[in-house]
């Protein structure tokens, strides 16, 4: 059984449940029904990778994935974005060992295919597919408060992100502004994989990988 190991859901049980539950649905939808990895909901990305290191040094199987949270190093992305061929090659690693806050070093025994990048946070996935934004907070939801749909949405800061959702959510008759452990793991269970494979390279590297590491490719 291959342990995914992600950043997010807090300290507290029921985010954590949410967390799980959010990832399992997204990536049902992504072709992995039937084939889902242990999704294992970490709180802090720095006990994602610490839970990560200790499952690669027991032998076990195992991915981490965590927000990038700055744009992606492009030592650690070279080639054409387009490419898995290319993707194959990428160094998640380095950019993680060299981001200032982590200073993470690859654990013995791992490889760059078992680390991924949600760039620069989960929440762009979440602006990849605007049509369930605005199904999910109705009635109030300004859309034209969001990054321009022709942004590069690997380039948008998180902070951005953050702001952007929830100013174009502040005025919605049915829904409170998006607030993450409120809202995030619910509209990942709702959002189209497709969509945010095509807006993110990072995200199709990830999920191409683990269809294949779970054969469903």
């Amino acid at each position: 059984m291959v342990k995914l190991y992600v950043e997010g859901g807090g300290d507290a049980a029921a985010l954590k449940t949410a967390c799980r539950e959010g990832f399992a649905k997204f990536l049902g939808k992504a072709g992995l029904a039937g084939r889902m990895p242990r999704i294992v909901a970490c709180g802090s990305r720095a006990d994602a990778y610490d839970s990560f290191c200790t499952a690669i040094g027991n032998g076990e199987a195992a991915m981490l994935l965590v927000d990038s949270e700055a744009p992606v190093l492009a030592a650690a992305q070279a080639g054409d974005a387009t490419k898995r061929e290319d993707h194959d090659h990428w160094l998640p690693w380095l950019h993680l060992q060299q981001r200032k806050g982590d200073g993470w070093e690859k654990p013995a025994h791992s490889d760059d295919l078992q680390c991924h990048l949600m760039v620069q946070c989960m929440e762009a996935w979440l602006l990849a597919d605007r049509q369930t934004l605005k199904q999910f907070f109705g009635q109030g939801f300004k859309e034209n408060a969001l990054p321009a749909a022709t942004n590069n949405l690997e380039r948008t800061g998180k902070q951005q992100i953050y702001t952007a959702l929830a100013t174009a959510s502040r005025d919605c008759k049915t829904k409170s502004a998006y607030g993450k452990g409120e809202h995030s793991f619910k509209l990942l269970a709702l959002t189209d994989p497709l969509k945010v494979i095509d807006a993110s390279p990072w995200a199709r590297r990830f999920i191409e990988t683990l269809q294949t590491k779970m054969g469903s490719r």
